[in-house]
């Protein structure tokens, strides 16, 4: 998946889907563990790098 096809999500969605609260969130951008794009003010992360953090703690778990 390129980034021109992807999906982008808003904070609130990944807060949704890894039920996280708000401060995590931007706490995993801030680190560099979450990747994300900002346009003006709005902050917007790509589903495949969601993919990719979740991906990375299932390994770390094992």
């Amino acid at each position: 998946m390129t980034t021109a096809t992807a999906e982008f999500l808003t904070v609130p969605e990944v807060m949704a889907r890894l039920k996280l609260g708000r401060t995590k969130v931007y706490d995993l951008i801030r680190t560099k563990r979450l990747a994300s794009i900002t346009e003006g003010r709005a902050r917007r992360i790509p589903e495949s790098s969601l993919q990719a953090y979740v991906r990375a703690r299932m390994e770390e778990a094992a």
